[in-house]
């Protein structure tokens, strides 16, 4: 009788190997796409966090500078005292009153300017005082100051004191020159009734006197000769002794209100008089308009 013997597989065999390097060749390529996935979904990730943290950066860096800006404003103008620090908290500005703030603890600024150069200066005050004697104060025997026009404004007791107070303060203080001086539209009822008001000081009247609005174009406005000012022109003649025209154009010369003389035309005529025709400009300023710039700010803005 012959036995049989079983053959063992033999683990050394080349095939089992082959296998054995293929199944582990496998699995490295496996954890190398698996280690490739999670490392391409954290630098995805990071990079988003990159740019959010640069997008709210950007955000709040410009809304930091818009807190600057309206601060320097508000510090220029004077509306608040200063802040305790570069600009004003929260706090700071809901305790602002620009009523209650005085003049002098805002100096440099343009409410300091306006209230304690210009409404002082002695020489506007005294332009009223022309044709308003009401304008000297009858306890000092000059002209009323601003802070004499103010606290009389202050300390009225009724309502008809307030009124006299109120009218006092349109009519004789310096700051009412200002916008005599320049006014901030055309306004050319009031030019002619200025220069009108010329020729009686001079103990004339006009021959001719009217708006030259002839150069006006519609589409690029009066001629401008800077930021916001306007020329307005006028027409204007005289008939008059050479003394006369000579006043005449000296009292032009002295008024509050700038003129230029464009072009004259002058005619010697009978009974030795003088024939004048003039046309000259008068100038206006148009109010400047602050306004509150909304700026959009996108991710991916340079």
């Amino acid at each position: 009788m012959v036995a049989l013997k079983s053959k063992s597989k033999d683990k050394n065999a080349p095939g089992s190997k082959r296998a054995k390097i293929s199944q582990a060749q496998q699995y490295m390529i496996l954890a190398v796409l698996g280690a490739s996935l999670f490392l391409g979904a954290a630098i995805a990730v990071v990079m988003r966090s990159i740019n959010k943290i640069s997008f709210s950066a950007k955000v709040i860096a410009a809304q930091d500078q818009s807190i600057v800006n309206l601060s320097d404003a508000i510090k220029d103008i004077g509306i608040c005292p200063r802040p305790s620090g570069k600009v004003y908290s929260d706090s700071e500005l809901n305790n602002c009153s620009p009523d209650s703030v005085v003049a002098s603890s805002v100096p440099g600024t343009l409410k300091s300017n306006i209230l304690e150069n210009l409404a002082s200066n002695d020489a506007l005050a005294s332009v009223p005082n022309d044709d308003n004697t009401n304008c000297l104060n009858p306890k000092t025997g000059k002209n009323y100051t601003y802070q004499e026009l103010q606290d009389g404004y202050n300390d009225a007791e009724n309502e008809e004191d307030l009124s006299a107070a109120s009218e006092l303060i349109k009519t004789c203080s310096a700051l009412r020159i200002i916008p005599d001086a320049l006014p901030a539209f055309k306004n050319e009822e009031a030019l002619l009734a200025s220069i009108d008001k010329i020729f009686r000081v001079t103990g004339t009247e006009p021959e001719s006197l009217s708006p030259a609005g002839d150069t006006y174009d519609e589409n690029e406005g009066w001629a401008t000769f800077g930021t916001n000012l306007y020329t307005a022109p006028v027409n204007l003649g005289i008939e008059a002794s050479a003394g006369t025209v000579n006043n005449l154009l000296d009292n032009i010369e002295r008024s509050i209100r700038n003129f230029n003389l464009n072009q004259a035309t002058i005619e010697w005529s009978g009974d030795n008089t003088i024939n004048f025709q003039a046309n000259a400009n008068a100038f206006y300023m148009s109010p400047s308009v602050l306004t509150i710039i909304d700026t959009s700010i996108k991710p991916g803005d340079k």
